[in-house]
């Protein structure tokens, strides 16, 4: 606690930003009174999953457009260890998808809250249906016949 004031810390990659990461972004709010918010590096993410497709500038611009924010900073490793000690967190929010991960920030006394995104939208099904929707696009394409070859009108 700073100044009794309770600094709570986010972070996430932010890939193709939507509405369950708005929704944590306010939760976080919701706990504390500075929201600092980490975005995850290309680099970090690569290490652990696919590269993100927006960009790591994009991604940090786009959180500090928010107003819920009062800090954006680079997130650039999983241990938040340091960033916990160097910044005084006082309550950590990450998504219900990594439950557990981060249990060990209790020891440094964090509360941690795993927010949970229920179903629906997550960056993770936006690429699968954008994926999905131009397979399939180029499956029709393929088994499309022409109309005409060069300028000729095909009978059929």
């Amino acid at each position: 606690m700073l100044k009794d004031k309770i600094i709570v810390y986010t972070s996430g990659t932010f890939d193709m930003f939507h509405y369950n990461h708005l929704k944590m972004i306010n939760y976080a709010r919701s706990l504390g009174d500075i929201l600092i918010v980490g975005v995850s590096t290309d680099e970090l993410v690569s290490s652990y999953k696919e590269k993100p497709i927006i960009p790591f500038n994009e991604r940090l611009q786009i959180i500090e457009a928010l107003k819920t924010p009062d800090i954006v900073i680079p997130q650039r490793t999983l241990d938040h260890t340091e960033i916990i000690k160097k910044l005084n967190i006082d309550a950590f929010v990450v998504g219900d998808d990594w439950v557990g991960k981060y249990d060990y920030l209790k020891d440094f006394g964090v509360q941690v809250f795993y927010f949970p995104y229920g179903s629906g939208i997550s960056s993770s099904s936006l690429k699968k249906t954008i994926y999905n929707s131009y397979e399939s696009s180029l499956l029709k394409e393929r088994n499309a016949k022409p109309e005409t070859i060069k300028g000729y009108k095909i009978k059929r």
